[in-house]
């Protein structure tokens, strides 16, 4: 029996989205990607890619992350101007932000109904509705 190649399903992930399978996207996408839904910002993965023994600079993450937005395979969650998530779970969801630890967690899409959006400007239509619900421990409110 041959076995797999352990870069396999992330060769036909990138492969899929229309990007070049390079080994520095290979390798950030299979520490995305291989540990199930997660939210990660640019300067973790850059730490777990160097963990990991993969040299990369921290431009090139940003921009392999980019790339992966751009092409489907993730979602960027702004919290604040400057900083964002990057989520591997791009159905249809919403997020509370814990202020206090700077985590995210997931709300299924049909938990949250927004009503009487605003007509949006001509010649252009809603593509989603992101909700980012901050949330603190009650004792520091």
């Amino acid at each position: 029996m041959m076995e797999a190649r352990p870069y396999a399903n992330v060769i036909e992930v990138i492969r899929a989205a229309r990007l070049r399978p390079t080994r520095q996207r290979l390798a950030l996408a299979r520490l995305l990607f291989e540990s199930g839904d997660r939210h990660v910002t640019a300067e973790q993965l850059h730490n777990e890619a160097l963990t990991a023994q993969v040299p990369v600079s921290l431009a090139t993450v940003y921009n392999a992350l980019h790339q992966f937005v751009a092409a489907g395979l993730l979602r960027e969650v702004v919290v604040n101007p400057g900083r964002s998530y990057f989520d591997t779970n791009v159905s249809d969801h919403h997020h509370f932000f814990h202020e206090d630890d700077g985590q995210l967690t997931d709300i299924a899409g049909d938990r949250i109904e927004v009503k009487d959006l605003p007509k949006p400007p001509p010649g252009t239509a809603v593509r989603r509705v992101d909700v980012i619900i901050r949330v603190a421990q009650k004792d520091k409110q």
